[in-house]
């Protein structure tokens, strides 16, 4: 496994965040991590999954993210569904 830095973004934040994560991280692992450093924080819980979105689609919760597509320095987006 390799690490792959992120730029992730949550819907409703005003910062954009450097995560960085393993390509064979799961995308639910991934909206975690993102989720850490925001909910609760800057952006209010909720009782709903969290999807993340990458060039307009989101992804399987389940894939990893390396093969989902996602490269190095990919922006993506987290958010409530």
């Amino acid at each position: 496994m390799a690490l792959l830095p992120l730029t992730a973004w949550f819907e409703g934040d005003v910062l954009e965040l450097l995560i960085p994560v393993d390509d064979g991280d799961t995308v639910e692992t991934v909206t975690g991590a993102i989720a850490h450093h925001v909910v609760g924080h800057r952006v209010a819980k909720r009782d709903a999954p969290i999807r993340l979105r990458h060039n307009g689609s989101v992804l399987d919760p389940q894939v990893a993210i390396g093969a989902a597509g996602v490269g190095p320095l990919d922006h993506v987006e987290a958010f409530y569904d």
